[in-house]
């Protein structure tokens, strides 16, 4: 009897070390994926001006060593002169002010068929009854294990 329990405690034991795979580390995802408006093509650039009532392809290039899953625009203002952790060139900004009618555009988009690099291209007309003045153009990309990269770009919307 006590070698048979000898026998199962050892099963027990060995059983953790048995089930574990050093292959395991080779598939996980430890790296975010990239964002870049930083080419010919991506739109805005900082300090962009942009005219109401005309319309705009907000492009930029995404990339992810395994799988991309989904993008987000996010235009806001930025009247109070706020900042994001990740911006690039801040532009000259106008007077503090209170917002009256501000555009605020967000959008999230998906990325299908286990792409690892990818365009955004987002047409957006800018309204004719918004403020005018400071905002910040945002990209925002995920990858299919949840890693998030963004960008944040200072733009301007003029009459």
């Amino acid at each position: 009897m006590k070698t048979a329990l000898k026998y199962i405690y050892s099963l027990f034991l060995l059983l953790p070390i048995v089930s574990c795979s050093s292959d395991d580390s080779m598939d996980k995802d430890e790296e975010k994926p990239t964002i870049t408006i930083n080419y010919a093509g991506g739109f805005p650039q900082a300090c962009t001006q942009l005219q109401k009532g005309e319309t705009y392809n907000f492009k930029a290039k995404v990339t992810d060593n395994k799988e991309l899953a989904s993008y987000s625009l996010d235009i806001h203002h930025n009247f109070d002169h706020h900042t994001h952790d990740d911006q690039g060139t801040p532009c000259t900004l106008g007077p503090i002010k209170q917002a009256i009618k501000p555009l605020i555009f967000m959008q999230n988009y998906s990325i299908e068929g286990g792409k690892t690099s990818y365009e955004i291209n987002v047409s957006l007309a800018i309204p004719n009854d918004i403020d005018t003045g400071d905002y910040h153009c945002q990209f925002s990309v995920i990858d299919q294990t949840g890693w998030q990269s963004r960008t944040s770009i200072d733009i301007k919307i003029i009459e």
